[in-house]
């Protein structure tokens, strides 16, 4: 689910990975470095989508245990993705994300073997930088909850591509910020935290 989220934000830096391989391999090449790519960006997002299971495992027993957990569990979801969205390191990681041509340019001087994977695990590592707390938020709001999926999704593709992207960013976090405050009170606003519904 997280990869088909991220699919619309990676595939302009794909592309353009794949055309400067290219210019320097045969068709058959091409196709083997560029799934090596995308096999690299792919391992960073599962390594990331495991905790983030384990992690909703973990918050699924606590609820289940003790419903009225679920409103500070949610509170807490909200805060730090919150606290997140606004800190440098999201800025760090949006930069390179939105501007990835200097980066690209520093990846053509690695050395084979694994040169693509290694291109793709680390701009990964900097898209899930980028994007880990806006996933962070779907434990409150449900991760099978399809309107908070495609609402995240197109944040994150704002975000990255969308000049004004930055200061989306930053009202994405005062939004969870204000959430944050308002979860222990609202129950409405964590679907994804009802006891037996969270996986």
């Amino acid at each position: 689910m997280m990869a088909a989220m991220m699919l619309p934000s990676v595939a302009p830096v794909a592309v353009t990975w794949a055309r400067g391989i290219a210019r320097q391999s045969s068709g058959t090449t091409r196709a083997l470095r560029t799934a090596e790519f995308l096999g690299g960006y792919l391992l960073a997002w599962t390594a990331f989508g495991l905790l983030a299971y384990g992690g909703l495992a973990l918050t699924g027993d606590l609820v289940d245990r003790d419903p009225e957990a679920g409103k500070w569990i949610g509170a807490a979801a909200f805060a730090l993705a919150g606290l997140y969205q606004l800190g440098p390191l999201k800025y760090v990681c949006l930069r390179h994300c939105r501007s990835p041509m200097a980066q690209l340019m520093h990846y053509a001087g690695y050395r084979p073997p694994l040169r693509d994977l290694r291109v793709g695990l680390h701009h990964g590592g900097y898209c899930l930088g980028c994007c880990w707390a806006l996933m962070v938020v779907l434990v409150p709001l449900g991760v099978m909850n399809v309107a908070a999926i495609a609402g995240i999704a197109v944040v994150i593709f704002l975000e990255k591509l969308w000049r004004r992207g930055a200061l989306l960013a930053r009202a994405a976090g005062v939004t969870f910020l204000v959430l944050a405050v308002l979860a222990p009170f609202q129950s409405w606003l964590l679907p994804g935290l009802t006891p037996g519904d969270m996986m």
